[in-house]
């Protein structure tokens, strides 16, 4: 099945997205446009006729290299240049489907590209649960112990996708 990949905007239609996980379902509905007016965070939708069934929102990012396990933080600045995938989901009408990695790799995709403009070293996504956290797993990104806060390495990413 393919879905339309764009950029939200007020001709989608969020009001039956439903994802099973209230605070992202109304995150989407209430405060993905004012935080694209804001420029504070980019809010992509896949849809079907203007519905949307799954989005991502990307930002820009700043991780401590001290917030970092040292395998990771060695060699870098105070602060480290990240993108932060700030929310992902997907209606679960498409749960099990095989689609939550299509939509990573989506995001992933964007972000790769984006970085070969402005550098960033990390992608960081503060998983919304016990079950986020092990899909981002799954997904080669690397826990920061104690935390729900898991890493990527952009450079890891671009050679995985052949960027």
């Amino acid at each position: 099945m393919a879905f339309i990949s764009e950029t939200l905007s007020e001709h989608h239609d969020t009001s039956v997205f439903d994802s099973s996980k209230p605070d992202l379902d109304g995150w989407l509905q209430q405060h993905a446009m004012t935080t694209e007016a804001r420029r504070t965070g980019r809010t992509f939708v896949w849809h079907e006729d203007h519905r949307v069934v799954a989005y991502y929102t990307i930002a820009a990012h700043l991780v401590v290299r001290e917030g970092l396990p040292r395998a990771l933080s060695r060699g870098n600045p105070a602060q480290i240049p990240a993108v932060l995938l700030a929310r992902l989901a997907l209606d679960k009408t498409l749960h099990g489907q095989g689609h939550g990695g299509a939509l990573l790799a989506d995001a992933l995709h964007r972000i790769v590209v984006a970085t070969q403009t402005v550098a960033a070293r990390f992608v960081v996504v503060d998983a919304i649960d016990g079950a986020a956290h092990g899909f981002y797993q799954h997904h080669g990104f690397r826990e920061i112990p104690g935390s729900m806060r898991l890493v990527q390495k952009v450079s890891d990413i671009a050679a995985a996708i052949g960027l």
